[in-house]
């Protein structure tokens, strides 16, 4: 039986949660923002479809970002977000953008956003961080922030230590906020697992990659539909900035550098421009490709319309058959 606070609806509606009346969407569902991957085509239409669309800012100059923005308000109306990663030397220029332009939701990620919150709030700009520990998820939440996104190192990209299953609960339980679960979630099976381990929303990447509106290169793609379920390999941990892609030359190259306990200039070095080069240039071989460990699990490409649909839809006949009734 479902005992916590969120609402499962009646056949053919919606799970919904504090986190679609905190960002005012249909389903509690948000795309990952990925650099080079989470664009205006992209998040447009996660949003018309009903969920969180959010433009992946990564490293990239203020004047991209606000074109992106620029761009996505001109397909929807419906609320966005933009990720901005606060170790991106633009990042305080990005922020006061993000404000001119009234975005609805920044997430952030790699870093503590506290000394933008009260600037974002002042603009009605929801703040939503990534966090991969209790400590983080705590600190978070005390200067204010709205909502947890609570990644596991399922994950693509870059990864904290604990598995998604293991961390939600733990800051579910330690945190009075909305939390949404990352890290490996792929269908309603994964949402529905969030949301009984406390998670009132799930936010996906690598299923969006194969999206049809996604603009990166097709070889990304179809790299990700032929991954097996090892196909993905963590580099990078000695820098003490791990991140999670589908093996290839690149990942071979890194692992050598890390067998001959190289320097962190040698690992800048060899990661830098290779994201860019995979997703937009087509180098699934010597660029990063950034992918979590439901890359397996994805199959063809689909509609960003129908992925939500899909995911919700069976999330809710998952929730139902595992409580044999609705709870409010």
């Amino acid at each position: 039986m479902i005992t916590s606070n969120k609402e499962v609806l009646g056949e053919g509606e919606a799970i919904r949660t504090r986190v679609c009346d905190l960002l005012e969407i249909e389903y509690p569902v948000l795309q990952g923002g990925m650099a080079w991957v989470s664009t205006a085509e992209l998040v447009a239409a996660v949003s018309e479809g009903g969920g969180l669309g959010i433009i992946g800012s990564g490293q990239a100059p203020p004047d991209w970002v606000r074109e992106q923005v620029k761009k996505t308000k001109a397909i929807t109306g419906r609320p966005f977000g933009v990720n901005v990663m606060l170790l991106s030397p633009y990042a305080s220029e990005i922020m006061e953008l993000l404000v001119e332009e009234k975005v609805a939701v920044v997430t952030t990620g790699a870093g503590n956003p506290g000394k933008f919150v009260e600037r974002l709030h002042g603009a009605g700009v929801k703040v939503i961080p990534v966090v991969s520990s209790v400590a983080l998820a705590k600190r978070l939440a005390r200067s204010g922030v709205d909502a947890l996104i609570a990644e596991g190192m399922e994950s693509g990209g870059h990864i904290g230590d604990l598995t998604t299953m293991a961390l939600v609960p733990q800051i579910v339980d330690a945190v009075d906020l909305p939390v949404i679960a990352a890290g490996g979630i792929f269908d309603g099976r994964g949402m529905a697992a969030a949301m009984m381990l406390g998670a009132e929303g799930v936010q996906m990447g690598t299923r969006f990659i194969c999206a049809a509106e996604c603009t990166v290169h097709a070889r990304v793609k179809d790299m990700v539909i032929k991954a097996r379920d090892r196909d993905t390999i963590v580099t990078g941990r000695p820098t003490g900035h791990p991140v999670r892609v589908l093996k290839n030359k690149l990942t071979r190259q890194f692992l050598e550098l890390e067998e001959r306990c190289a320097g962190g200039e040698e690992f800048e070095r060899l990661g830098a421009g290779r994201l860019k080069l995979a997703m937009q240039s087509g180098d699934v071989e010597m660029g990063s490709v950034m992918a979590g460990q439901v890359s397996s699990m994805v199959r063809n490409i689909q509609p960003s319309r129908d992925i939500i649909a899909e995911v919700v839809t069976g999330a809710e006949q998952v929730i139902k058959g595992v409580s044999g009734r609705v709870v409010s």
